[in-house]
């Protein structure tokens, strides 16, 4: 959290610096990339540059290959994107890159019968010392979306902003481990059994999270133009 709210503090003081000579505006908004503040500035009449950070922890439980989660995800992201505005009025379409440090941690918990179930393979809590795994992205992201509102609008003071979009992201990467438990260590082969129904619990929940390599955006925020 101290680094995020460093790089905010940092975005401000652009801001200040760049309030003092030019055309500036600054926006504050929330949506499926976590809370967000973005600084723009304006190119040419009709195209703005817009450099923000995104943030956000959200803890849920849930199910994944029938295995029950605790899950914890941290939203992290930077951007770096253009608003290009083809006509008189606020619609803009927009591109540009995230710098994506999104991740999923994750901690299995027992299900019933307190039993954990790897690779269709059923092992006890006292087989399982702990589970835990995490899921991340790749880095650098590309964006594309469209949006409405000017937060350079000519008319200086607050406004509203809104952007719908696609963050394509690449498939996840799912890493899961688990620590061996008293059972599993006191039968020949039970703690290397159970590792390996690990690893394959990992490539089978690598193999279905395909799907979220495109991630969708959707943000609305407060404008300030100075």
């Amino acid at each position: 959290m101290k680094k995020q709210l460093r790089l905010i503090g940092a975005l401000f003081g652009a801001l200040l610096s760049f309030a003092a000579s030019a055309d500036t505006a600054v926006s504050v908004g929330i949506g499926t990339t976590g809370l967000g503040v973005d600084l723009s500035v304006p190119l040419q009449p009709n195209l703005n540059a817009r450099f923000g950070a995104n943030f956000l922890n959200y803890s849920y439980s849930g199910t994944a290959n029938q295995v029950d989660y605790d899950f914890k995800l941290k939203l992290r992201t930077i951007d770096a994107l253009l608003d290009w505005f083809p006509g008189a009025g606020s619609f803009h379409v927009s591109g540009g890159l995230y710098y994506n440090d999104n991740k999923v941690d994750a901690t299995a918990k027992p299900g019933a019968g307190s039993r954990y179930t790897f690779n269709g393979q059923t092992y006890s809590a006292s087989d399982v010392g702990s589970a835990s795994g995490t899921i991340d992205f790749r880095k650098v992201a590309p964006y594309l979306g469209i949006g409405w509102g000017n937060a350079l609008a000519k008319d200086k003071g607050w406004g509203f902003a809104s952007d719908l979009g696609v963050l394509f992201q690449g498939s996840p990467t799912a890493r899961l481990s688990a620590v061996c438990g008293p059972t599993a260590l006191s039968v020949p082969g039970g703690c290397a059994q159970l590792q390996s129904n690990v690893a394959a619990e990992q490539a089978s929940l690598n193999d279905k999270m395909n799907q979220l390599k495109y991630y969708p955006v959707a943000r609305i925020a407060l404008t300030y133009r100075f």
